[in-house]
């Protein structure tokens, strides 16, 4: 157990104390007082490692399914004796362009909080440090870790969100500057920019159900005064969710230009082929009829006959060009 337990500790009036080593023992310790609680961090748990905790908290057997199969979407579950959250934490490598989503589940209960992480990019960490630095919010109980933890989940949605931001307006530069080398694969890049947002939007949207009912209505196992923090995380959330749609719109409409500017281009190239096309018509043509071997042709036994059909060649081709050239076409 020592393994998967990041961290663990007792909480009393706001402030971390060392507790028995055994999980037991620690959660009789702060029941015993009532104006505390036990925080117990868990890093991806197997399912024999995480049986001794939910026989220690009573968790739902379900609720501890969910906790071990990693692929879950965001949602607020209450049972007899927990309430279950889980969340998705989002992280963007601007280096190579994608986003990936850890799974953050939270189980509140009578004087104890349990949270299980898998994956990377989990701000439990951060929000350990900083709930232990205000003890005037972190004596508000299990909550006051809800609380938290959601804030900076999707206080890092809208940090996410203006990283996309800024490198969607570098693609649209791209995508909207002269032929050059990278032209071919901007459809590519927008393909694969497009699945990015994706991703996040599964993560961000899916949460504003469980936001909405923590911020309007009372909640089992929430402190029956905390509907307004929730509702400024909830107001939060609409916001970075707005930007993701924001995201997505703008991408459909840049993925369009591009391939309606694919399109002209395209034309303006089949333009130029059939222009130098025509002009190469003209010789072909002249070249081909005095090369047929015949013995009575006009001009044939003439001595300027040779460059006059050069020369007339040449003209015929510099008119051809000069009428192109006046149209756009070359």
């Amino acid at each position: 157990m020592r393994a998967v337990i990041v961290d663990s500790a007792i909480y009393r009036d706001g402030r971390r104390t060392e507790g028995p080593s055994d999980l037991s023992d620690a959660l009789a310790e702060a029941r015993a007082t009532g104006d505390a609680f036990l925080w117990i961090g868990l890093y991806e748990p197997t399912e024999k490692e995480f049986d001794h905790v939910s026989a220690e908290f009573a968790l739902h057997p379900l609720a501890v399914e969910d906790a071990l199969n990693a692929h879950q979407r965001p949602k607020l579950e209450v049972y007899d004796d927990s309430l279950f959250a889980v969340l998705k934490p989002v992280v963007y490598d601007q280096k190579s362009g994608t986003v990936t989503t850890g799974e953050l589940m939270v189980f509140i209960g009578d004087s104890f909080v349990v949270t299980v992480r898998h994956g990377e990019g989990s701000p439990l960490h951060a929000v350990r440090v900083r709930l232990e630095a205000d003890p005037k919010v972190l004596k508000h109980g299990p909550t006051a870790v809800l609380y938290a933890i959601s804030d900076a989940v999707v206080d890092h949605y809208i940090d996410v969100a203006a990283e996309l931001q800024v490198d969607l307006e570098e693609l649209e530069t791209e995508v909207f500057a002269p032929v050059g080398r990278g032209a071919r694969n901007s459809a590519e890049r927008i393909y694969t920019f497009k699945r990015q947002v994706l991703e996040f939007r599964r993560a961000a949207a899916p949460l504003s159900a469980p936001m909405a009912r923590l911020a309007s209505a009372a909640v089992p196992f929430v402190h029956e005064h905390s509907q307004p923090f929730f509702r400024d995380v909830n107001d939060h959330l609409m916001r970075a969710n707005e930007q993701v749609e924001g995201l997505d719109r703008l991408l459909s409409d840049v993925l369009s230009a591009h391939l309606a500017q694919m399109g002209v281009r395209q034309n303006d190239d089949l333009r130029k082929i059939s222009a130098w096309a025509a002009m190469i018509a003209v010789p072909t043509m002249v070249a081909g009829i005095y090369g047929m071997n015949f013995d009575h042709m006009p001009e044939l036994r003439w001595v300027w006959a040779y460059p006059a059909v050069l020369l007339l060649m040449a003209g015929a081709v510099w008119g051809l060009f000069r009428q192109f050239k006046r149209r756009g076409w070359l």
